[in-house]
């Protein structure tokens, strides 16, 4: 069932390329037909103290189904996504079971998504060592791109590849121009797998960031020989900014993301036992963030996603580091986060959002997703940037209620969500229709 939302919205402040102005967006039949000077007689006219935002893109997000769904699940992920302001989002080939590396298991993702979608969703196939030779079919069944680890990917069906099978997978991608993205960090920097203590700087001390550093080399220059296109996922080490930039000037056809955790949360911060805080590669100091924020202002990171990675209760319940799963669940209160750190560092709305819109968009293929523009999706968000809210994990939209924002103070929060011009998403209310799509990559009809 599907709910009637209005068809057209003004705003003194609507997203619009690379700054806010006043207008007015007028859609029908889920698509924008026209923008329009703002009209203060339109079906809906928000308040002064609201912007409206494009839908953001969210390309690194775990649903973890079928098979795992008590982890996550397509109905709360999408869900979560919406009240966060996602309204399209990519979902990772693990921790899924089966891992998504076949087409047949991407046909089990397909059917288990039936019906569940507030968002619209895509999906990454995997690259591992049992599927090198075979990356052609599965971006036949419909996958935007292949995800791959370089160290394990704590999934034992999800094998990650060594340095000759990076470069097999690369050749190969590169035959078809298929993108590769890669958990960057070398096996051979990283502490066996064990107990660690309650500690975090010992968890830290044991995924140091030369394991990160070493990893972006090698992804560089495989690429460089290839000529294959590559993305670096969830950077947390800013330090290895330099060696991105470099590669970028002399060619190299890479991109690079961060996660609204590095850029807003701090080691020193970070409890003992707390393993919400808990995700590989870690949460680094506040110099090392610094260096991050310097790459979101400079254009060399592409896009800030979530890389929500959440995990029952009881996997997260132990407190030693090394034993307790790792990831962070954060695709609902990503923008909120980013906002607040952004303006305590004098970082304009509008310099953000970008890397969560069409950054996003444009290194996984989805054309003009997170854009306000005639003839793409009426997808949209009301947002209030300067409204404060107390992060309370047991209300987030997640399965397993956990966050490490949980007790913070954030600016900003997510008033509505439009998707296909449904309002889906209100806050305090639950959600009012699934309506996402599929977008499935070659296939017609998918709007992306």
């Amino acid at each position: 069932m599907t709910t009637s939302g209005p068809a057209a919205i003004a705003a003194r402040r609507v997203f619009l390329g690379t700054t806010f102005v006043p207008a007015t967006v007028r859609f029908a039949d889920g698509i924008i037909t026209a923008i329009d000077a703002f009209d203060p007689d339109a079906d809906t006219v928000l308040p002064d103290d609201a912007v409206l935002l494009p839908g953001l893109v969210d390309t690194h997000v775990h649903l973890d189904e079928p098979g795992r769904t008590e982890w996550e699940g397509f109905a709360t992920g999408t869900a979560a996504a919406a009240a966060g302001g996602v309204t399209t989002l990519l979902d990772m080939p693990l921790n899924s079971s089966p891992v998504t590396t076949t087409p047949d298991a991407l046909a089990a993702k397909r059917a288990a998504a039936q019906g569940k979608l507030a968002v619209d969703i895509g999906y990454w196939g995997g690259a591992v060592p049992e599927n090198l030779g075979a990356l052609r079919d599965l971006a036949g069944a419909g996958v935007v791109g292949f995800k791959c680890f370089l160290s394990p990917s704590g999934i034992d069906e999800f094998g990650h590849l060594d340095a000759d099978q990076l470069d097999r997978a690369l050749a190969e991608l590169a035959t078809f121009d298929g993108l590769l993205i890669v958990h960057a960090e070398d096996p051979a920097h990283l502490h066996a797998d064990g107990p660690l203590g309650v500690h975090y700087r010992d968890f830290l001390a044991s995924r140091p960031p030369e394991s990160e550093r070493d990893a972006i080399r090698l992804v560089i220059e495989t690429a460089r020989r290839t000529g294959a296109r590559v993305h670096i996922v969830h950077v947390s080490d800013g330090s290895a900014l330099d060696d991105v930039r470099a590669a970028k000037a002399d060619g190299v056809r890479i991109t690079i993301e961060t996660c609204p955790h590095y850029l807003t949360l701090d080691a020193a911060d970070v409890p003992d036992g707390a393993a919400a805080f808990k995700c590989c590669p870690p949460i680094r100091d506040r110099a090392n963030q610094d260096l991050l924020w310097t790459g979101v202002v400079d254009g060399t990171i592409d896009a800030i996603v979530s890389d929500h990675s959440p995990s029952t209760s009881e996997l997260k319940s132990e407190p030693d580091f090394g034993l307790s799963w790792g990831g962070i669940s954060g695709v609902q209160t990503g923008l909120s986060a980013v906002h607040t750190a952004a303006r305590a560092r004098g970082i304009r709305l509008e310099q953000v959002l970008p890397l969560m819109t069409t950054g996003p968009a444009r290194l996984a293929g989805l054309g003009g997703r997170g854009t306000i523009a005639p003839g793409q999706p009426a997808h949209l968000a009301i947002f209030r940037p300067d409204e404060e809210t107390v992060v309370d994990a047991a209300t987030l939209e997640y399965r397993n209620k956990m966050s490490p924002w949980h007790g913070q103070t954030l600016t900003g929060i997510v008033e509505s969500t439009y998707v296909h011009g449904v309002p889906v998403y209100r806050r305090g209310q639950p959600i009012a229709a699934r309506v996402g799509h599929e977008l499935i990559a070659g296939a017609e009809g998918t709007h992306a």
